[in-house]
């Protein structure tokens, strides 16, 4: 049923509802509160406090009197009491109010207690009589997120018109045994304590039955995906022997680099496509892993490519790759927007015909006139900074036959909870070795008294030739707020700390050929110190980048830190990360703390998860997940591992409908 056939909606008002993405019925009931207000306490006056928002339940003790400040202002005044207490009303702008409220009459009233404890105070009040409270008064009443014109009020009577047409039994998606198993509550008492609960303990069974519901059909439709992915045919691509390609390294690899290879050499050769995730620390040699995955696709006929977020990422696995694959024999091309129209054509050629046997490029490589001529193995760097789209179009360059294997590279660290949500789909590898010689980050929390001192420490590095990081949280003047701004701090240490260095400025809101242009010079050296945002955390190695220093650090995750940390080190020389703290409170130092002792990125991002939740994994919608209406992963961990293992054996017998239909649906938005 549409929108617009409630009443007091109609065609003009359902148009607001559509910005929402509400058109019918069950779109609303699907539409759950961002919040809620307690108005169940009821208290006498006495027994109130300024700063606290509460009901009383009093009688009108005078007439309401009226006064005109100026043009646009009224104000209307009166005085309540109860056994305990009197409070004072003011209401501004409601004519209506005077003949609302009744001398000797009793109400109750719910609003934010002001004044002082001798004479304490209501603004602008919900009143009801008392003998008709329930509905704005004494309840649990939901607030959603709104659009303009559109208010609480009315969203709120479009809910209640939707539930009051809802089925007695409406069915059930859960199997009825699951969910007296699960001791979860039926769909229609949820869905009705979810926006209008008849207490707190309602409203707990209500979300947690809804959370559950929307875990299971997530993992019930990544693993169908996961499940079809694995039935695919896909090249099989016989594992070749690696061993010059191991013996031309200066260095031996890892035990874990060695694991990674032979876990995408297995599939890769069992005739069934490939989705693999090789998620690796910081530094922890995933470009090698890639390397020799790309050796072996093409010794079994095929090519390879791989894709990079940024042209200067793009370059510098070019510049390290060719040197490796010439001596195997391997012709490797380069394919950016930056070329020069006839090196893109040249390029095109060699890839076509085949004489490319690794292509390395960024989303030149999905651009319409790029064909390849037998393409069987796609490495996606930095996989969260793509979408699902990208690197489906990219696969799919096999052209009319197999699609290509797919391994895709992160260097988050995801705790193992959360990727049992993220990576649902795709077979994943850890690696967590570190390639022998990688030096530790010395890190150093401080507070502002040592800046001085860190601004002598910047000076000396700079002066042995070597090069610093200052990233900053915001890129906009907000002094009132405390926090550092790269524009101005930029300018700051150009004018009057360093003037005689060279100081550069990179953040989000450049142009792109800016920014790249900014990080090639800092790589060729030409700047000596750089301000950034956080669009350094990714990506491009400066081994002579020797020291990171972070402003307001307290304002990053704890795995954003980390991340941030992993751009020095990258070379032989000694790295230092520095953490200014303006915080005063005890939490902030505390997580800085764990900076300072911890190196691991996955603890690291165990601590960042139980401390300030998902959001900095979940910030650039990766891997193309849908936003969750209600679950909330720090909070609802015990429900993702329940819905796992029930989505597990629920997969092997048939689904009800209505479960069938929503995976079907999420299903279809994924892929």
């Amino acid at each position: 049923m549409d929108i617009q056939y409630l009443k007091g909606i109609g065609e003009k008002r359902a148009k607001l509802f559509a910005r929402l993405g509400l058109f019918t019925l069950e779109d609303l009931l699907a539409f759950y509160p961002r919040g809620y207000e307690d108005r169940t306490d009821i208290r006498d006056i006495a027994r109130v406090s300024p700063g606290e928002s509460v009901c009383v339940r009093a009688i009108v003790g005078a007439p309401v009197s009226h006064h005109r400040v100026r043009a646009g202002l009224e104000v209307y005044k009166t005085r309540v009491f109860d056994e305990t207490g009197t409070l004072y009303l003011t209401f501004f702008n409601a004519p209506y109010i005077k003949s609302a409220l009744s001398t000797g009459a009793e109400y109750v009233f719910f609003g934010k207690v002001t004044g002082e404890s001798e004479r304490l105070e209501m603004t602008n009040p919900v009143c009801e009589p008392s003998e008709k409270a329930g509905r704005s008064t004494g309840r649990i009443l939901p607030r959603y997120r709104l659009t303009a014109d559109l208010s609480q009020g009315l969203m709120r009577s479009a809910v209640e018109q939707a539930f009051a047409k809802l089925p007695e039994d409406p069915g059930d998606m859960l199997p009825d045994d699951l969910r007296k198993r699960l001791n979860l509550c039926r769909y229609r008492f949820a869905v009705q304590n979810i926006h209008f609960p008849q207490s707190a303990q309602a409203l707990a069974l209500a979300r947690r039955r809804l959370v559950f519901e929307e875990l299971l059909v997530l993992q019930l439709a990544l693993s169908r995906l996961k499940d079809g992915r694995q039935r695919q045919p896909g090249y099989a691509l016989p594992p070749a022997d690696l061993s010059d390609f191991y013996a031309s390294l200066p260095f031996r690899l890892t035990d874990d680099q060695i694991a990674a290879v032979d876990d995408c050499l297995r599939d890769m050769s069992s005739g069934k496509l490939t989705h693999r995730l090789i998620q690796g620390d910081v530094g922890s040699g995933k470009t090698l892993v890639a390397a020799a995955c790309a050796v072996s696709a093409v010794r079994g006929g095929a090519q390879a490519a791989l894709m990079a977020p940024t042209e200067i990422l793009a370059e510098q696995h070019f510049e390290t790759l060719e040197r490796l694959f010439a001596g195997l024999g391997i012709e490797t091309v380069l394919l950016t927007g930056r070329l020069t129209a006839a090196r893109k054509r040249a390029a095109r050629e060699k890839i076509s015909s085949g004489q490319a046997g690794l292509i390395i490029g960024t989303h030149a490589l999905i651009s319409q006139g790029v064909e390849f001529h037998r393409l069987g193995l796609t490495i996606t760097d930095e996989q969260h900074r793509f979408g699902v789209r990208h690197q489906n179009v990219l696969s799919a360059k096999a052209g009319d036959a197999l699609p290509a294997h797919r391994v895709v590279m992160s260097a988050t660290p995801i705790p193992r909870t959360l990727a049992l949500i993220m990576y649902g789909d795709m077979d994943v590898t850890v690696m967590r070795g570190m390639p022998p010689g990688r030096r530790p980050v010395r890190t150093f929390p401080v507070t502002e008294e040592m800046r001085p001192r860190i601004h002598a420490f910047i000076r000396k590095l700079v002066n042995q030739g070597q090069q610093v990081y200052v990233v900053c949280p915001i890129i906009e003047d907000e002094r009132e707020l405390g926090f550092a701004a790269a524009e101005d701090y930029a300018e700051n240490l150009r004018a009057k700390v360093f003037p005689d260095l060279s100081v550069g400025l990179l953040h989000g809101r450049m142009a792109a050929r800016k920014k790249e242009d900014t990080m090639r010079a800092f790589t060729r050296g030409e700047i000596q110190v750089l301000v950034a945002t956080t669009v350094i955390e990714v990506g491009v190695n400066v081994p002579n980048a020797t020291l990171m220093v972070i402003e307001n650090a307290e304002r990053f995750g704890l795995s954003q830190l980390h991340q941030l940390r992993g751009r020095v080190g990258r070379g032989h020389l000694e790295s230092h990360c520095v953490m200014f703290l303006q915080s005063k409170s005890e939490t902030a130092r505390k997580r800085l703390e764990i900076m300072k002792s911890a190196a691991d990125g996955f603890a690291i991002a165990e601590a960042d998860l139980a401390l300030r939740g998902p959001g900095d994994f979940f910030g650039e919608r990766q891997h193309g997940l849908p936003e969750f209406k209600l679950a909330d992963l720090s909070a609802d961990m015990e429900l993702v591992s329940l819905a796992r293992e029930e989505a597990r054996a629920l997969a092997r017998s048939p689904l009800p409908a209505a479960l069938e239909k929503a995976v079907g649906t999420l299903m279809k938005n994924l892929s």
